[in-house]
């Protein structure tokens, strides 16, 4: 295992041949006013791999993903997502990300294809039509896109808002507890289609309170405990008790 405070980030341009990573961040703290929310953090997220973000309530889960999604500044510390340093021209880097934050961000009285048609014209998609066809056929849901999403479950609504977040085709996609509130069905449909996600060659960052959830389905993971990150390590071979004993939870 890899404790993050001993392994600094490696450099942020990649040698040859080797694909950029999606993430790269140096030192990234975050304060509000003088409380310490982020400190210090140190993560590299190589392209197309899924990483969850797992942490206590507080941790500095929803920070983090906010600032990776350039929706928050940093306080200090050098970040580049994508290859792009961020601090230039944001609009450019946020037509490459994807957010799905903890509501929906879907407007209730309006069905899944009007809810998309909305958004794709605030993304500018040419052929929104085309592009609205094949992501309710991706989340499963071409026989619900006229129902109002007031009708919805739980479930249905968050692929929806995966769709919504898909509309622009980003690279980096990123998950703010995208499983709070689902039940096991919809929990088990959304998990096939952030696999199938990642199997298309996006980077994913999810945020999950369900450690055992996020060990199956993930390729890495990154504990946050007071705003340092106290693991950062594969998935594979770790059980929930060592993420449990980082979380100072045990």
């Amino acid at each position: 295992m890899n404790d993050a405070a001993n392994h600094p980030a490696p450099p942020a341009t990649p040698g040859p041949g080797v694909p950029t990573p999606a993430v790269v961040a140096s030192g990234l703290s975050k304060w509000f006013d003088s409380r310490p929310v982020l400190q210090d953090i140190q993560l590299r997220v190589p392209a197309g791999r899924m990483f969850a973000l797992l942490g206590a309530n507080g941790a500095g889960k929803s920070t983090l993903l906010r600032i990776l999604a350039t929706l928050m500044p940093p306080t200090a510390g050098e970040l580049r997502l994508l290859g792009q340093p961020v601090g230039g021209d944001l609009a450019s880097l946020r037509s490459r990300i994807g957010m799905i934050a903890h509501q929906p961000m879907l407007y209730r009285d309006l069905s899944a294809r009007e809810n998309l048609a909305f958004f794709g014209r605030l993304y500018g998609i040419s052929k929104p039509a085309d592009r609205i066809a094949q992501l309710l056929e991706l989340v499963g849901l071409p026989d619900r896109a006229d129902d109002p999403v007031k009708t919805l479950s739980r479930g249905t609504t968050q692929r929806i808002a995966i769709a919504r977040a898909l509309m622009h085709d980003p690279q980096l996609l990123l998950a703010d507890e995208p499983f709070d509130g689902l039940d096991a069905p919809s929990s088990q449909a959304l998990e096939v289609l952030l696999r199938r996600l990642r199997d298309q060659g996006r980077t994913l960052i999810v945020s999950n309170h369900d450690i055992s959830q996020s060990l199956r389905l993930t390729d890495h993971v990154v504990v946050l405990k007071g705003g340092k990150i106290v693991l950062n390590t594969l998935a594979s071979g770790l059980d929930a008790a060592a993420v449990l004993e980082r979380m100072g939870r045990t």
